[in-house]
């Protein structure tokens, strides 16, 4: 059964870019909820060099109709050349929620 719910994954550098992406977010109406999670650490590899950031993690959860909107609010208002978005389809969630998240967001 094909999922229209997602949980949308981003990394951060700080608190106003978290802040900044997730306001907007919500006022477009492409996400009903954006959770920042504070102070997580990535240790990734960036052009052959292993790295350590302190960096926010934004959960979106939105309708999977409106991922490429986001990708291309995301990449406008984030400042790394290669920000992180990963979708992940919701197989299961709370009805209650998944309904919740319908009518806070832009219908189809």
């Amino acid at each position: 059964m094909p999922t229209n719910y997602q949980l949308i994954l981003c990394s951060c550098p700080d608190t106003a870019t978290a802040q900044q992406i997730a306001q907007h977010l919500i006022q477009s109406q492409l996400a009903a909820c954006v959770t920042i999670l504070p102070s997580v650490t990535s240790v990734y590899q960036w052009q052959g060099v292993i790295e350590t950031a302190q960096e926010q993690m934004l959960l979106i959860k939105t309708c999977a109709r409106h991922y490429p909107a986001i990708e291309t609010e995301i990449k406008q208002l984030h400042p790394y050349q290669v920000p992180e978005i990963i979708a992940v389809c919701l197989e299961n969630a709370l009805p209650d929620y998944l309904h919740w998240i319908n009518s806070c967001v832009l219908p189809a």
